[in-house]
């Protein structure tokens, strides 16, 4: 939610701004704004509800003064509506700072009263004018903008980055964060903030993460970072491992058509560096096997797509390394006080690293003793930072907000996280995790097979563009499959769209079913002995019974779903607990060819951002 971008250097700001809230769209946002530092010494702002192009043919239509310091933002809208006012920046009461905002201020309105009782006037609706009206006044008591900023910060509750410039400060650019992310970009007489690193990346890939309640302060030259009492703290560089060129569509007709593309390559680079001798080793986790060795419980939290992927995980870790997992939604997880220890693992999954819920549940667990592991995609990111210990994946940047090449990036890394740890544990014959790692191996070969049947999905999406409903079962790894197709359909088509495990067909789900009912089934392999697939199938026969269309995704020569299916998408062979990575492809190209076929934004869906970072 929100993108921010700050700029100090030679350059032309607008133009680093207006190209950095671009890259930073997937995001999700109703509104869009900036404020620069104009060669002249003013400050300007211009901001605009809707898309950024609103904004940017405004100011074409009638340019701003442009300048070499400047903030922009998008804004999702939380108090107030998505209106030109309420859009970022806000301003100072003499208008001589400007301010812009991710995060939602807990104590707003008592702070709001405080200045109203002082004669402020308030133009908006948001919580972020009553910060720059703050701002403003704590200017005026001295001590430059980031000291300023110190004092304001310290009387906010809640979650918030805020940036800010001075017209009185040119080249000064300040932020603030509390649990909402920021992250510098270092350049050459060019320095840069942003929301994550794709504010940035198309100038420089060298970065520096900031720390919880940290203020920083960039010039064209220096970066300082401070705590909120004005004292330094150590900051640590990184280097951003993708160009600018990652996050463009390259000639897709979007980001997901792009992203879907990408899925075997974002598992393979998941993977790679990953296999010593034939046997999965995790250099992030050096130093931590007696830790690992000693745990008697896995708790996985996240939220959507990323606690389906720790569905799929949950099975995989439980057979090979014989602990229990549990898997609870983030926001859920820290209210009804679980019970955790020192021998319990909590292993957060997050795409950005910065989903709210899940930060806060991996703050709850550190707390109260227990362990804490991430499973993230994005480099320096406040979760991976927060956790005893990281695992990235390495899918790349993810610009369509939902997700589909980090879904299967996630799972990889839980697959490989549940070898290493059962070679720690020593659960596992070594024979055994050699064939489950050769498998996983040639996971992203058989996806590419897989994607070569898109064709056929989108033939049959379209036949299927006026459907007002469509459930979908699965069993055992199957399950947390048909949950995840369920939800791509309700977030890019806007249809009802449920998952269901099979066997509560006839604990009530099956009163659902009537003729021409489209029913998604996922069809494990008949090959294993221990599979489910004949009561599978036996499903197929009830609702078939009583009406349903049935679509199966089934493994090649499965010839027991022919009699009884409508349509069979076909998957190449995999042992049962990689067959997720093969399954859930046809349904994230189905839901994004129906939305096609209906007209609608798959990239950018409606009420949705990519990444939560409020709760």
């Amino acid at each position: 939610m929100c993108g921010i971008v700050g700029y100090v250097g030679s350059n032309s700001s607008l133009e680093v701004l207006l190209g950095g809230l671009r890259r930073l769209e997937y995001r999700g946002y109703d509104s869009a704004g900036v404020a620069v530092i104009g060669v002249d010494g003013t400050l300007s702002t211009r901001k605009r509800a809707g898309k950024l192009a609103v904004l940017a043919d405004d100011l074409e239509a009638s340019p701003m003064a442009d300048g070499q310091t400047g903030i922009g933002h998008t804004r999702w809208a939380t108090h107030g509506g998505p209106t030109d006012v309420n859009a970022h920046p806000h301003l100072s009461a003499d208008g001589r700072i400007a301010l812009i905002h991710n995060g939602i201020i807990e104590n707003f309105a008592g702070l709001k009263q405080e200045l109203l009782d002082d004669g402020f006037v308030f133009d908006s609706e948001t919580d972020t004018e009553v910060a720059a009206k703050m701002l403003g006044r704590e200017y005026e008591a001295g001590g430059g903008l980031a000291a300023a900023l110190g004092r304001v910060v310290s009387r906010l509750d809640g979650a918030f980055t805020l940036l800010a410039v001075h017209q009185d400060e040119p080249g000064v650019v300040v932020g603030a964060r509390r649990n909402s992310p920021l992250v510098i970009g270092l350049g050459e007489g060019e320095n840069f903030l942003g929301s994550d690193v794709a504010a940035f990346v198309e100038h420089t890939h060298r970065a520096l993460a900031i720390g919880q309640d940290q203020i920083v302060v960039i010039t064209a030259d220096e970066v300082t970072v401070t705590d909120f009492d004005g004292e330094p703290v150590e900051t640590h560089e990184f280097e951003v491992s993708w160009d600018a060129s990652a996050a463009e569509k390259g000639g897709w007709s979007s980001f997901m058509a792009k992203e879907i593309s990408e899925e075997p390559e974002a598992v393979a680079n998941t993977i790679l560096g990953r296999v010593v001798d034939g046997q999965v080793v995790l250099p992030e986790l050096e130093g931590l096997d007696e830790m690992l060795a000693g745990i008697d419980r896995v708790i996985v939290i996240a939220c959507g797509t990323a606690s389906y992927s720790g569905l799929v995980g949950k099975y995989a870790i439980e057979k090979w390394a014989r602990v229990p997992v549990e898997v609870e939604l983030s926001h859920e997880f820290r209210y009804r006080e679980p019970v955790l220890n020192e021998r319990t693992l909590v292993v957060s999954i997050s795409q950005s690293g910065e989903t709210m819920d899940t930060l806060m549940a991996v703050k709850y667990a550190i707390a109260n003793g227990a362990r804490t592991l991430s499973i993230c995609n994005t480099q320096g990111a406040t979760i991976a930072r927060e956790s005893d210990a990281v695992v990235y994946t390495h899918a790349g940047p993810e610009v369509a907000v939902a997700s589909t090449k980090a879904f299967v990036a996630q799972i990889t890394a839980l697959y490989l996280f549940g070898l290493h740890l059962s070679r720690v544990r020593g659960t596992l014959d070594p024979e055994v995790a050699a064939h489950q790692l050769a498998e996983l191996q040639s996971i992203p070969a058989k996806i590419e097979q897989v994607l070569g049947n898109g064709a056929e999905i989108t033939q049959l999406a379209k036949w299927m563009s006026d459907s007002r409903a469509v459930l979908f079962l699965g069993r055992h790894v199957g399950y947390p499959i048909a949950l995840e197709g369920a939800l791509k359909l309700k977030e890019l088509a806007y249809i009802h769209a449920e998952g269901f495990a099979a066997g509560e067909l006839k604990h009530g789900p099956i009163a659902l079913i009537e003729p021409g009912q489209p029913v998604f089934v996922i069809v494990p392999s008949p090959r294993d002995p221990n599979s489910l697939h004949a009561k599978v199938v036996s499903n197929i026969q009830e609702i078939r019974a009583r009406g349903a269309r049935i679509l199966a995704i089934a493994e090649e020569g499965d010839v027991a779903v022919l009699p009884f299916a409508d349509e069979v998408i076909r998957i190449p062979l995999a042992a049962p607990l990689f067959e997720p990575l093969l399954t859930v492809i046809p349904l994230q190209l189905f839901a994004m060819e129906l939305a096609t076929a209906k007209g609608l934004d798959v990239d950018q869906p409606r009420n949705l951002a990519k990444s939560v970072t409020v709760e």
